[in-house]
């Protein structure tokens, strides 16, 4: 660094010091425009800054500066009760943390602050740790949906956690949202009960986006017993939820799906129809071609592509 850069950034960091809020944001500013790591200790201290502004650029500049020795510092942030600062801190920390950090948010963790747990618990799906487990289940008991919610969609992105038993009764969570993340996060798991829950979550909770995204999971076991609940779930009140449904009889090729399949080809939203058309294409009945070929008039061009490209299958198929 020459001498002339040396002084101009000493300039700035005895401004971050100034009783002027005004010249502290300047400074501040100067510095994330610098991008000089000889500023870190100085944007460290700004973070505790009494103006939300200072902090929120400081934690920026640090951001930008990419350098992980920031995490620590930077961590508190997540508890400001300025929710820019916090969200800034999130998107910060979610590009620097790395596994090498994991004591140190598992640590965080054990704070009473619910702002910093929950963005613990979302920069803990980044390391994927299995570690991580015992501290991320002490939350699905938590007093605050928004913790049960963050704490059952952490766990589906942890490493080697194949079954989890404390995870199952969230699906029957009397908080919407914890219920919608808990069934696309059973999906990944491989519980002895975990199909019958999620087959119950499809045909019987009042939530349609628990509804769909049951079925989003039902898609991940392709397990042929479920096809029965998945039928009934076609006539579902949302196309979302029908829609995601007949993704799940696309995996699992069942004769007894075919009468509903094709029924489904002529529901009043295009994405349906489409499905039914794959669908239809992965059973490779020859009973389902007389509809696919009325569906090739289908206003929406995709379903008559993908009827199209159904029919061709069936064909191929059965000349085998």
């Amino acid at each position: 660094m020459s001498a002339n850069i040396d002084s101009e950034l000493n300039q700035w960091l005895e401004m971050l010091r100034s009783p002027d809020v005004s010249d502290r944001l300047v400074a501040v500013k100067t510095l994330q425009h610098l991008g000089d790591e000889a500023a870190i200790d100085a944007l460290i201290l700004a973070l505790q800054d009494e103006s939300t502004a200072v902090q929120k650029i400081a934690v920026t500049a640090l951001w930008e500066l990419a350098n992980p020795a920031a995490v620590p510092a930077l961590l508190p942030c997540l508890a400001s009760t300025d929710a820019e600062v916090r969200s800034e801190a999130l998107s910060a920390l979610g590009e620097l943390v790395s596994s090498e950090h994991l004591l140190v948010l598992l640590d965080a963790l054990q704070q009473e602050d619910i702002n910093l747990q929950l963005n613990v618990l979302i920069l803990l799906r980044k390391i994927h740790d299995a570690q991580s487990l015992p501290a991320v289940l002490s939350f699905l008991k938590s007093e605050h949906p928004q913790l049960r919610e963050a704490a059952v969609t952490t766990l589906s992105y942890l490493n080697q956690v194949q079954i989890c038993p404390p995870a199952l009764p969230l699906i029957g969570d009397r908080d919407d949202s914890v219920r919608r993340a808990a069934a696309l996060t059973l999906g990944h798991f491989a519980d002895v009960d975990i199909v019958n829950l999620l087959g119950n979550a499809l045909t019987n909770d009042t939530d349609w986006q628990v509804r769909r995204n049951a079925a989003k999971s039902l898609a991940l076991h392709t397990d042929v017993k479920i096809i029965p609940t998945v039928l009934i779930s076609l006539k579902d009140a949302h196309w979302q939820v029908r829609k995601f449904a007949i993704q799940v009889l696309q995996k699992i090729p069942d004769i007894q799906s075919l009468p509903a399949l094709i029924e489904a080809l002529t529901d009043e939203y295009s994405d349906v129809r489409k499905e039914a058309a794959i669908a239809l294409g992965n059973l490779g009945k020859i009973e389902g071609l007389n509809a696919l070929k009325q569906a090739l008039d289908d206003p929406d061009r995709e379903v008559s592509i993908y009827a199209q490209r159904a029919i061709q299958k069936i064909g191929e198929q059965t000349k085998t």
